[in-house]
């Protein structure tokens, strides 16, 4: 039990359900002091050590470490601290409970060495973060968290059934490496975690979802869900090739989208799309580099991608907006936040001395030296366009443009900078110490970053984006639009469906019910005295029998029963 309770999930998990009984004062102090204690944990625990348990006479694996699982549950462990930082000053209880709950899910599916122990904590991570959205209690928010559940109750279904179908089938529920064979089971399994990855067409809930959630809480969901699924694809799913492809079409298709939309928060959400597809393509792959190159990856966009979004949740507690056509000119009254916010765009950027320049080229080479050339090129070209959007336009017409803006502007909370400057500080460590970010991947590391034609290379990219956008900067302006994606489909198909499966298997059963009732009340008018008992509203004076309610419900219950056993009779 002892050991049980210093799983880091537990501890996150134990954590939500204690903060409801502290007083409100301290509750973020307390908050903070959760992913501290599991940080320790992940630390302090040797490769091989395991938690084990039994349910229904299956042997489960509640904590497996080893250097993947330690290597994510160190970022999940630290992000969970740092974004707490961020909402300390936010004293919501539904929030709070809920932030811990969802990185718990996130650090149990780490440590997770059985599939039943994984599917819980998969679970929870949907209940945490799909509360995260509702908190904000806008129309918006209700209608993106509702469609938010829906996509991970059906991602969360196929997995869940692709792991019994995969118990039945092997009578494994083992988390381990599957090679790859498109059963049934590993299918369901794999498109379970792609709904989690947001690997297309799987996405929209995603971009619909993130920009509409509550300011603290879209940072908290910048790290935990898509980063937990690509931390389960590594593990089970490496060197599927199908992955390659998937992966670089999400490289391309998040930076496409994100240099169309015009709201802050929902162009850097296509950009977690985009920047995940790097790691699915870089697991498609499988060689031990590519892998490297995902888990560095995975590791180097939590950190710069939950400093983008506090940076953009900060401009939005300040002004109350995050349309880029109400903004601009706040470069002299938000100077903090901006150069803050730089430094998550440079490191998303893969620009040097920043740690998105050590993982993302490592998983770009990787595609060269596995022979894969096109999807190189691919990633390169996605590479222009997160400079040209996250590193150029959006701090740009955010920032600048307008040399006057009447906007007014509130004052900032002392732990949002805070917690910006941790994020900040450890963008520009790990791009500046790649070692001490190599030491803990998954395999040997060879790869030096800092190379004359690396160099080069990503110079020179960076300045012709740079020339490209100055150039066309004004086609480039922030206007009211609404950039349609695939959910579109889903959504005309939407009242369609709804006829065929719902209004009309609706009135299928009212016919069908208003004929029961009607051979109902032609049997009891035709046999009143036999069926006097079943009746509680008899007249006894002169033994008329009153048609009642409750005489719908018992006659509708007896001929659904025959009709029933005639059915099997007959088959």
């Amino acid at each position: 039990m002892i050991e049980f309770l210093t799983i880091p999930g537990v501890i996150l998990i134990a954590g939500a359900f204690l903060l409801p009984f502290i007083p409100e004062k301290i509750r973020p102090s307390a908050f903070l002091v959760f992913p501290l204690l599991a940080l320790f944990v992940v630390f302090t625990r040797p490769d091989g050590y395991t938690v084990t348990g039994e349910f229904l006479n299956y042997d489960l694996v509640m904590m497996q470490v080893d250097s993947l699982s330690r290597v994510f549950g160190i970022i999940f462990a630290i992000t969970a601290f740092v974004a707490g930082v961020y909402a300390f000053h936010m004293k919501e209880l539904g929030q709070q409970s809920n932030a811990l709950l969802y990185a718990g899910g996130a650090l149990g599916v780490t440590y997770a060495g059985d599939l039943l122990t994984l599917v819980i904590y998969w679970e929870l991570m949907a209940i945490g973060s799909t509360w995260l959205i509702w908190a904000r209690r806008t129309k918006e928010s209700d209608g993106a968290g509702m469609r938010y559940l829906i996509y991970h109750i059906l991602g969360g279904g196929l997995l869940f059934s692709g792991i019994l179908w995969h118990l039945a089938t092997t009578g494994s529920l083992a988390v381990e490496t599957i090679a790859q064979e498109y059963s049934v089971a590993n299918v369901l399994m794999l498109l379970g975690i792609c709904v989690n990855a947001a690997v297309i067409p799987l996405h929209t809930w995603l971009a619909d979802a993130y920009p509409k959630a509550t300011i603290t809480g879209s940072v908290f969901m910048s790290a935990f869900t898509t980063k937990s699924a690509v931390y389960l694809l590594i593990r089970m799913y490496p060197g599927w090739d199908v992955l390659i492809w998937f992966g670089a079409g999400m490289a391309i298709y998040g930076v496409l989208y994100a240099v169309i939309c015009k709201d802050i928060r929902e162009i850097l959400a296509y950009h977690i799309i985009s920047q995940v597809g790097f790691m699915v393509c870089g697991i498609g792959i499988g060689t031990e580099m590519a892998l490297n190159g995902a888990t560095a990856h995975a590791y180097s966009h939590i950190l710069y991608k939950s400093l983008l979004f506090m940076g953009t949740g900060a401009v939005l507690y300040a002004t109350g907006t995050s349309k880029m056509v109400h903004l601009g000119g706040l470069f002299r009254k938000m100077p903090y936040t901006f150069g803050l916010y730089m430094v998550g765009a440079l490191s998303i950027s893969g620009i040097p001395l920043f740690n998105g320049f050590i993982s993302k080229g490592m998983t770009i080479d990787a595609a060269g030296y596995a022979g894969n050339e096109t999807a190189m090129l691919l990633l390169l070209l996605a590479s222009v366009g997160t400079w040209l959007s996250v590193g150029l336009k959006l701090p740009y017409f955010t920032w600048f443009d307008k040399t006057e803006n009447d906007i007014e502007v509130k004052k900032l909370p002392l732990n949002m900078y805070i917690a910006m400057g941790i994020a900040a500080f450890a963008c520009i460590f790990y791009g500046l110490f790649p070692g001490t970010l190599y030491v803990y991947l998954p395999f040997e590391v060879n790869y030096q970053p800092y190379t004359i034609y690396h160099l080069v290379e990503v110079i020179q990219i960076s300045l012709l984006t740079f020339l490209g956008f100055w150039l066309l900067k004004k086609k480039m302006a922030p206007e009211l639009i609404l950039a349609l994606d695939v959910d579109w489909f889903y959504r005309k198909a939407a009242p369609g469906v709804r006829k065929v499966l719902v209004t009309k298997v609706d009135a299928f059963y009212d016919r069908v019910e208003d004929g029961i009732l009607t051979i109902a009340g032609f049997l009891t008018k035709k046999f009143k005295n036999p069926m006097l008992w079943l009746n509680p509203f008899t007249d006894k004076k002169n033994e008329a029998f009153r048609y009642s309610p409750s005489m719908e419900v018992v006659m509708s219950f007896i001929i659904l029963s025959f009709l029933v056993l005639a059915i099997v009779y007959l088959v």
